[in-house]
């Protein structure tokens, strides 16, 4: 799949960097980067659309396991995590994990989210996810920092394995969702007094050096450059091995939208 091409488009996508990529970046900074896009969509319920949808894939699968990968600072879950298991009807366990994991953020997570959230320890690869961490998988923000050919492999080895996937992004490639993007600075100055635990260094970043800002709105521009559109996801999930049937659709239960690439086993 190494020579996979998207299908042309007018606004080609572009195979930008984002700062919470770099594996240097200090961990301080990653950290009030990830609260802030945690607390964003927590606020706005963005991702609120996809407590159903999973549920849904857990009762195919017939699992209460839901593996997240490319987690980061956590994503939605300690938000997503009581409205999966409402729409579910039982408790749900979510692994957290990610190729560089930070053992800290994972640490503070499991102590103030919601039961059964946790994170794994160990590096997990999205596209040669290992067999012990079986369950229905979840992208949330994570597939548009990966190049094509990486991002089809990630549907590949759930194709492959016949293991529901639920991917989901919070941008689209457009001029609204660019324009949307470039209010983050004041969002950042908004949402961080909410933010925990408030610290002397995260103001003085916030605030007096307006660094973070800068920061969560250059990732966010390249967010916006480098996302799938509908019809890209399509492609990338096209032909893969194994029986899956996948879907693209966008939902939101109020303002902006989320968009949503399904993959489900198809019945036997």
């Amino acid at each position: 799949m190494d020579d996979f091409r998207l299908p042309p488009a007018r606004w080609p996508r572009l195979q930008l960097f984002e700062f919470t990529d770099l594996p240097g970046l200090p961990r301080p900074i990653r950290r009030w980067l990830g609260d802030y896009l945690r607390g964003i969509v927590t606020i706005t319920r963005l991702f609120e659309p996809a407590g159903p949808r999973i549920a849904a894939l857990l009762g195919i699968a017939r699992t209460d396991q839901v593996v997240d990968l490319c987690s980061g600072a956590g994503g939605p879950w300690p938000a997503l995590s009581p409205m999966v298991e409402a729409a579910l009807g039982r408790p749900v366990r979510v692994r957290l994990t990610d190729l560089h994991p930070d053992g800290d953020t994972w640490t503070w997570l499991e102590a103030g989210t919601a039961r059964g959230v946790t994170g794994h320890p160990g590096s997990v690869p999205a596209d040669a996810v290992p067999e012990e961490l079986a369950g229905v998988r979840t992208v949330f923000d994570g597939l548009h920092h990966l190049p094509p050919a990486v991002a089809r492999a990630v549907l590949a080895d759930a194709s492959r394995r016949g293991v529901p996937l639920l991917a989901a992004e919070a941008v689209e490639r457009s001029v609204a969702g660019l324009l949307g993007v470039l209010l983050s600075p004041l969002l950042v100055w908004l949402v961080t007094p909410f933010l925990r635990p408030v610290t002397l260094p995260r103001l003085l970043f916030t605030y007096v050096v307006p660094l973070i800002p800068l920061l969560v709105t250059w990732d966010g521009v390249v967010s916006v450059l480098r996302c799938y559109r509908r019809e890209e996801l399509l492609a990338l999930s096209a032909g893969l091995p194994g029986d899956m049937e996948w879907r693209v659709d966008r939902a939101r239960p109020w303002g902006p939208s989320a968009t949503f690439l399904t993959g489900t086993p198809r019945a036997r």
